[in-house]
């Protein structure tokens, strides 16, 4: 099978330490094998994150995947961000849609050390929907990078209480992949609790 992932372009992106480390990756899903991982990528109806063990998906999308909890990634990651990753737990949760809302200015919790966004679109033209990283949270405007969530773009960034983003409205498929390094194992565990009960609430208002 094809390899999902080009590692040698992520190793030779340029890593920008201020405000806070981040690197960008046009391209880190080969064109020949992005087709084939957007196919088998897992059919979200609904807006919200869904971690991976809840999701149904093809092949392609489960080496692509792999490759991404793979060592030969988290050491390449470790390496630019000058961190030891090979013993923190990994958690992943996919999105399919966009809400309106979505997008709001924010940090990631203190339980995340690194994010990982692998954007899993075709050809992105829209003008909403485009992941800024900022200098501050006082306005989408205060930005210093854009990444369009397109063609299997990776986006990497060392969670620091400066590390803000968000992006302008958009509704509608917007496909991504998050992996995130984790302080402990009892974060994913926690989070795939929070996951289970939500959709369990929710099940009731459909019912009712």
């Amino acid at each position: 099978m094809t390899q999902m992932l080009n590692l040698a372009v992520a190793e030779s992106a340029t890593l920008h330490t201020k405000p806070f480390p981040y690197f960008i990756v046009p391209g880190f899903v080969p064109s020949e094998a992005l087709a084939a991982a957007e196919a088998d990528y897992p059919a979200i109806g609904k807006p919200g994150s869904f971690p991976l063990p809840t999701l149904q998906y093809g092949q392609h999308f489960a080496q692509l995947i792999r490759e991404l909890q793979d060592e030969p990634f988290a050491e390449l990651v470790g390496r630019k961000l000058g961190m030891d990753l090979n013993n923190r737990p990994t958690m992943i949760t996919v999105r399919g849609q966009c809400r309106a809302t979505d997008g709001q200015i924010h940090t990631d919790s203190k339980t995340k050390l690194v994010t990982v966004l692998l954007y899993m679109n075709g050809k992105w033209e829209k003008p909403g929907g485009r992941l800024r990283l900022l200098r501050s949270n006082s306005s989408l405007a205060d930005a210093f990078a854009e990444v369009p969530p397109e063609q299997g773009t990776l986006l990497v960034f060392k969670n620091q209480p400066n590390a803000w983003h968000g992006h302008e409205s958009f509704e509608g498929q917007r496909r991504v992949i998050q992996l995130n390094w984790v302080t402990d194992q009892g974060v994913v565990l926690r989070e795939q609790l929070r996951h289970r009960i939500s959709a369990f609430f929710k099940s009731l208002r459909q019912a009712g």
